[in-house]
């Protein structure tokens, strides 16, 4: 099989990089987005070219036991990441200057904070939380609603919340959930229940295809502070 990685969905985007990327040690990346007028398809075939990245894994295995390092390339619509593991490799010499630590600078995507931190158990893991100016937002959006909508009305849209709910995600939701509560008690309104809030994350293909193509970047999401253009 070729190498895959053009993710068609945010989910998906998040959990491969999530779940199988940070989580087996990659941890340094560099991140950009397709410049306007380019074909991303140009953009990908240059990068996997430049680092030699279209590997089997076991290519990969052999790589590691020898100290060498391996990078990933993952894309999504107009936004690219490139990560890597620690171990001898070009990447770490080319991109020098701009090479990020996901350890201590997350990885901000389609309001997601994708990182990697510790648990409340005391180890570390990848993390996926909501990105902080994201979960402002969306916190003041459902206290404005609180008092304004009816219990069913909050209650589906919290179903209805676009965000898969990875641990610090529903943490952060319940947060929100316990604004909301506090706002109506005051109010002599209904709370809404816990189970307004999903805790079960569904496990994507990330890769699967599309009959419509790759969908358009969301205009709504803003860039990632420090990126580059490929």
């Amino acid at each position: 099989m070729s190498y895959q990685y053009i993710a068609t969905s945010v989910a998906g985007f998040v959990q491969q990089l999530a779940v199988q990327y940070i989580r087996h040690g990659y941890f340094f990346y560099v991140a950009g987005h397709v410049p306007p007028g380019k074909l991303p398809e140009d953009i990908d075939a240059k990068l996997i070219e430049k680092y030699d990245i279209d590997k089997s894994r076991w290519q990969r295995a052999r790589r590691k036991v020898a100290g060498k390092g391996n990078v990933h390339y993952l894309r999504y619509a107009s936004f690219w990441v490139l990560i890597a593991n620690a171990g001898e490799h070009l990447f770490f010499e080319r991109e020098a200057s701009v090479i990020r630590d996901i350890r201590r600078e997350p990885i901000a995507f389609a309001g997601y904070s994708i990182g990697y931190r510790r648990s409340i158990q005391g180890t570390f893991h990848a993390s996926v939380r909501i990105h902080q100016n994201e979960y402002r937002w969306l916190k003041s959006y459902f206290c404005q609603l609180a008092v304004r909508s009816t219990a069913e009305e909050l209650y589906q849209e919290f179903q209805l919340l676009r965000f898969e709910p990875y641990a610090p995600v529903v943490r952060q939701l319940y947060s929100v959930l316990r604004a909301v509560n506090r706002a109506r008690m005051t109010a002599g309104l209904r709370s809404i229940p816990n189970d307004a809030i999903r805790t079960h994350r569904r496990v994507v293909r990330p890769f699967l295809p599309r009959l419509e193509g790759c969908p358009a970047w969301p205009e709504t999401v803003k860039s990632h502070p420090k990126t580059r253009r490929a």
